[in-house]
């Protein structure tokens, strides 16, 4: 089969959720020989790094404007046009921003599947036209597309509620169980000792916590482990700027956008992972801490309840003194080898990179 795939930045090393579900799903339907091209977006991709393929994923480079509200929108119209001219069984779009063209994209005869990564238009960052567009690319994705593919069973739910649809098909995101890095150059080079540190790595988004991160850790008197975040802001705001005045006040290490062995060994080697969002889809960022076996902490949000964690690794959303508590108790705990067997075993059986790629071609087969 031939796959067009519309609605990623593009990969590797390029931050987002989207972008690791995009690198780890059609690197492995090339595997199983199909031919992919992913259409990125060039801003996100250095020009001295603009390769015309990646495990075999052949990339189109596509211009968009580096603008927040307009990026997708664009870029997305743009690529419908450039995918109908390569004529593919399958246009694969992901997230309700670019599925606003969904509609477009049949009108031109293209088999589509969208893919729902979750409401973005609950994330804080977008004004009320924006969301306003988001839930119209939601509704003309669910309702247009050939067939839709959901990260979760609360994303089904919610838009078979919305829109009385019964072509969803959910398909977790998932992980590739890693290898384990010990201490090395990384952390050196930020001063840290093995499980010495709390760990956390998303954009510099309100939606992700990481201001109550802050100010929790802040609250522990002469803590003898220190935070590091992970990652940075797509675009610069009060928000992030704020961010990382807060983050030089309270003592907090940022390492910037990371990748790689560098990644790894911040994840290999932390005494616990915090994510403390009020939006997620599915948090690929946590499966990758219990893929490395590190103690991990969660606010009580129903997207993460659905990964059904022991109690005691999650705390109330916003409650700053809980989740305070829940770090001081946690980190001193660890993590016993039953639950790492735990965490495992529910990679292997729920969130298996090789299987989803094997549903989604089967999906691919069917919609042909």
């Amino acid at each position: 089969m031939k796959i067009v795939v519309l609605g990623t930045r593009g990969f590797p090393d390029v931050q987002g959720g989207i972008e690791k579900h995009c690198e780890e799903l059609f690197t492995r339907i090339v595997a199983l020989g199909h031919d992919v091209t992913v259409i990125t977006r060039t801003p996100y991709i250095p020009k001295n790094n603009r390769k015309n393929s990646y495990k075999g994923v052949k990339f189109l480079h596509l211009w968009c404007p580096r603008k927040k509200s307009f990026e997708a929108i664009i870029h997305s119209f743009l690529g419908v046009i450039v995918a109908r001219f390569k004529s593919p069984d399958v246009l694969h779009i992901h997230g309700v921003g670019p599925s606003l063209l969904v509609p477009f994209a049949k009108l031109l005869g293209l088999k589509v599947v969208m893919t729902h990564h979750g409401p973005d238009y609950e994330r804080q960052k977008w004004g009320k036209l924006a969301k306003y567009i988001l839930r119209k690319g939601e509704s003309f994705g669910v309702r247009f597309a050939d067939k839709v593919i959901v990260i979760s069973n609360i994303i089904r739910n919610s838009v078979e509620k919305l829109y009385s649809v019964k072509n969803t098909a959910v398909l977790y995101n998932g992980i590739t169980t890693p290898s384990i890095i010990t201490p090395d150059g990384t952390l050196s080079r930020y001063n840290l000792k093995q499980y010495k540190y709390i760990f956390t790595a998303c954009r510099f988004v309100p939606e992700k916590g990481l201001h109550d991160l802050i100010n929790a850790y802040a609250e522990i008197p002469n803590p003898d482990f220190k935070l590091v975040i992970a990652g940075d802001a797509d675009h610069e705001s009060d928000y992030s700027r704020s961010l990382k005045q807060l983050a030089k006040e309270k003592g907090v290490i940022l390492t910037g956008y990371t990748f790689g062995k560098e990644l790894g060994e911040l994840f290999s080697n932390a005494g616990l992972f915090v994510l403390p969002s009020y939006y997620e889809g599915l948090p690929i960022a946590l499966l990758e801490a219990m893929s490395y076996n590190i103690p991990v902490l969660i606010s009580d949000i129903p997207q993460h309840k659905e990964v059904n964690l022991d109690n005691k690794r999650y705390f109330r959303l916003g409650d700053i003194e809980d989740l305070k508590a829940k770090i001081v108790q946690l980190i001193s705990e660890g993590i016993s080898e039953k639950e790492k067997s735990e965490f495992n075993h529910l990679i292997r059986e729920k969130y298996n990179w090789d299987t989803i790629a094997l549903d989604t071609i089967k999906l691919y087969k069917e919609i042909i």
